[in-house]
C-alpha cells in the first residue's frame, strides 16, 4: 500500500502516514461495521482519502495544487517495472542515498519492519538505524529524488542493493523472529520471481531465487509438533517440499552450465543444493560444502560467513578445529555465535562453558521454538 501511495503522491512520508491512518481506521470501524467485502480496496480507498485530506489541510499553495492534481489525474505509467513493491525498492536503492541507508529505508517502507527488527538484522543499535532512515528521507526531499518509474539502465546499477533487500525481506519471514512475519518469506520469493522475469539472464538473480526456493523447501520440517525448532540435521527429509527443491536445483544447474564465475547468491544456493541433495544428514558431502564456503568467504569475508563456514568445518575436521575459528569472531551480540559455540563446546565435553554459552544464546533468541530447543539442550548437559 505504501508503494502504491508513494507512486501516486510522490512523497514517502505522506504515503506512510496515510497507510497507517487507514489501518487505524480499520481497527476502529471493522469491529463495529464488519469487515468489508474487499478489505484491500477499502484500505487503499481510505488511505488515498486521508492523503488527499492531509494535502488539503496544508496551507501551502503548491501543495494545494498537488492535492487538486491527485484528485483529477491518473498516476504516472508504471513503465518496465509493473509491480509497485518492486518499483519502490528500486527507488529506495537510488545511488544518491548512502549505501547503508538504502536497504534500511526499503525494509521500513516496503516490508513494514520496525526499527528494532531492522536493527537486529543489521546487528547495529536501534538509534543508529533510526538516524539512517531519517537521513535517507531527508535526502530524498532535499535532493528531490523522484519516486518515479526506473529506466532500464537503472536496473543493473541498483541490482546489488535490490537483491540484498529482497533477501532480507525473505529472511525476516523465514528465520526465527516475529510470528506475524511469515508472509514476508512468500513476498521475498514473489519479488525474486519478478526479478527473474525482468532480468532472466542475470546469474545472481537466478542464484537468489534458487537460494530462496531451496531454503523455503524446508519450512514444513523446521518445527516439531510441540513447536520446538528442529535443526537441519534432525529434520525428516520426507517433509521437505520436493517441487521447490527440483526448481531450485534446476536453477543451480543452469548457473553451473553457464561456466561463469558464481556470485554470493549462486554460491549460497549451491551450498543449499548440496544439503537438499543428501538423502540423510549423514550423507552430506561436507567437503563440497566447505569448498563452496571457501569461495563464498573469498567474495564476502564477513564474520557471519566465517561462522557458517566453521559449522561445516566442524563436520569435516572436528569441533576443536572449528572452535578455533569461531572464538575470535567479533559476534558477541549475535545469538547464532553463542549457539555455535555452545554446540562445539558440548561436543568437546566442556559442559560448564557450553552451559554458559547456551544461557547467553537463550537470552538473545527471540523465537519461542528456538528458545525451547536451546533450553532443552541446556538441560541435557551433565557434569
Amino acid at each position: 500500500m505504501v508503494a502504491s501511495l508513494a507512486r501516486r503522491f510522490g512523497d514517502l512520508d505522506i504515503a506512510e502516514e496515510a497507510a497507517g491512518d487507514a489501518f487505524l481506521a480499520a481497527a476502529e470501524r471493522w469491529p463495529i461495521d464488519g469487515q468489508p467485502a474487499n478489505p484491500g480496496g477499502w484500505l487503499m480507498t481510505t488511505a488515498t482519502r486521508r492523503a488527499i485530506d492531509r494535502l488539503r489541510r496544508e496551507n501551502v499553495r503548491d501543495q494545494r495544487h498537488r492535492a487538486a492534481a491527485m484528485i483529477t489525474h491518473q498516476p504516472d505509467p508504471v513503465g518496465i517495472v509493473e509491480d509497485d513493491q518492486l518499483r519502490l525498492i528500486f527507488t529506495c536503492c537510488h545511488p544518491a542515498l548512502a549505501p547503508e541507508a538504502r536497504t534500511a529505508l526499503t525494509l521500513r517502507l516496503v516490508a513494514g519492519l520496525t526499527v528494532p527488527e531492522i536493527a537486529r538484522a543489521f546487528l547495529i543499535p536501534e538509534t543508529t538505524l533510526a538516524q539512517r532512515i531519517t537521513r535517507a528521507k531527508s535526502k530524498i526531499r532535499a535532493a528531490a529524488i523522484p519516486l518515479r518509474v526506473p529506466e532500464r539502465e537503472d536496473l543493473a546499477n541498483r541490482l546489488a542493493d535490490v537483491l540484498a533487500v529482497i533477501y532480507l525481506i525473505f529472511n525476516e519471514g523465514y528465520l526465527p523472529g516475529e510470528p506475524g512475519h511469515a508472509d514476508l518469506a512468500a513476498e521475498g520469493v514473489r519479488l525474486a520471481r519478478l526479478m527473474r522475469g525482468l532480468m532472466p539472464t542475470d546469474g545472481e538473480v537466478a542464484g537468489l531465487l534458487a537460494l530462496m526456493l531451496l531454503t523455503e523447501s524446508r519450512r514444513g520440517s523446521r518445527y516439531g509438533t510441540s513447536g520446538e525448532l528442529v535443526t537441519l540435521a534432525d529434520q525428516g527429509r520426507g517433509g521437505w517440499d520436493h517441487a521447490l527443491i527440483a526448481e531450485g536445483h534446476a536453477l543451480v544447474r543452469e548457473r553451473l552450465a553457464s561456466g561463469l564465475s558464481p556470485g554470493v547468491y549462486q554460491l549460497q544456493a549451491a551450498i543449499n543444493a548440496v544439503h537438499t541433495d543428501a538423502g540423510d544428514a549423514r550423507d552430506t558431502d561436507w567437503s563440497q560444502v566447505v569448498a563452496l564456503y571457501d569461495q563464498l568467504y573469498a567474495l564476502q569475508p564477513t564474520p557471519v560467513v566465517a561462522l557458517n563456514r566453521a559449522v561445516a568445518i566442524a563436520e569435516m575436521d572436528g569441533p576443536e578445529v572449528a572452535l578455533a575459528i569461531v572464538e575470535p569472531l567479533d559476534l558477541v551480540g549475535y545469538h547464532s555465535w553463542h549457539v555455535t559455540r555452545a554446540d562445539l563446546l558440548r561436543r568437546l565435553g566442556r559442559s560448564r562453558e557450553a552451559r554458559a554459552a547456551y544461557a547467553r544464546a537463550i537470552e538473545l533468541a527471540v523465537n519461542p521454538g528456538e528458545i525451547a530447543y536451546l533450553t532443552r539442550r541446556l538441560g541435557e548437559l551433565v557434569g
